[in-house]
């Protein structure tokens, strides 16, 4: 791909989790092209050999891990191996997320709800601790493991994954909004309890992109927009979806130790513009 900025992250080890999606595979491989050690973490296994295959294809150092963010225990044995393997972490990129259909309500406004949709009251309790979870725990616990090394070292970076909704939530997704608000105090708050150690705590809160998950939302299935999708664009000043390779810069300069050392505690929209726009 062609890399947004010419960083060197030659001799640098950055732990991706989620690198098994297409958004944190697509920065896995960015870093490793950039020559960096990379260790490409998820739970599907096969995605992130796959990804590990397709680096050292190009000449890149990428190795693939199944690794569950939410269990401590099998996490510390992975780290033990990406400490034989590659050596102590630098960069630390939490991109394990996403939510739950059992935390999402079918109906934007409660009035307009009709009969079998899904509502607010309807609301599975063991979804939402899921998607609660799987966001803010999924975050919170590869930290505590990871950044031991970069204690050790007195330096190194922790990128946290946000989102535009954890400024205002969206509706129909009350859980995933709150828990991305819950990523974005927590990088202030890893931003200032780790200062004086050397490690920067930032996160990028990427706008509204085409995935796996929200394609249902966003596009019927003759691949015509749907009414959310109309909505969205009419709020986006740029008029269209943010692109996955776009977060990469953002990635690069909040992970790069030169351009960015003074820069902890940020959440960087990468937005096509949607967070400045009033509607008006």
């Amino acid at each position: 791909m062609n890399l947004p900025l010419n960083i060197d992250f030659s001799g640098k080890v950055v732990v991706v989790t989620g690198a098994g999606g297409v958004l944190c595979g697509t920065m896995a491989h960015a870093f490793a092209q950039a020559g960096a050690k990379v260790a490409a973490l998820d739970l599907n296994e096969e995605a992130v050999k796959k990804l590990a295959d397709a680096c050292r294809a190009n000449g890149y150092l990428c190795e693939g891990y199944q690794a569950n963010v939410l269990e401590a225990e099998a996490l510390e044995a992975v780290h033990a191996q990406i400490l034989k393997d590659l050596g102590p972490c630098d960069i630390l990129v939490n991109g394990a997320g996403g939510n739950n259909p059992r935390a999402t309500t079918d109906n934007e406004y409660h009035h307009e709800a009709s009969e079998g949709q899904k509502t607010f009251f309807d609301l599975d309790a063991d979804g939402v601790d899921f998607v609660f979870k799987l966001n803010f725990q999924g975050s919170l616990i590869p930290t505590q493991i990871f950044a031991r090394d970069m204690v050790e070292k007195k330096a190194g970076c922790i990128l946290n994954i946000s989102s535009m909704n954890a400024y205002i939530p969206l509706t129909k997704i009350p859980a995933y909004s709150a828990a991305k608000a819950a990523v974005s105090n927590f990088t202030q708050w890893l931003a200032t309890h780790f200062a004086g150690t050397g490690i920067r705590c930032n996160a990028i809160a990427p706008g509204f992109l085409v995935s796996n998950q929200n394609r249902r939302l966003l596009f019927n299935e003759d691949g015509t927009p749907t009414p959310r999708s109309g909505k969205i664009l009419a709020g986006t000043p740029m008029g269209r979806f943010v692109d996955g390779e776009e977060l990469l810069g953002g990635v690069f300069f909040l992970c790069d130790e030169k351009a960015a050392g003074a820069i902890t505690g940020v959440v960087l929209p990468i937005d096509a513009g949607f967070a400045a726009y009033s509607g008006v």
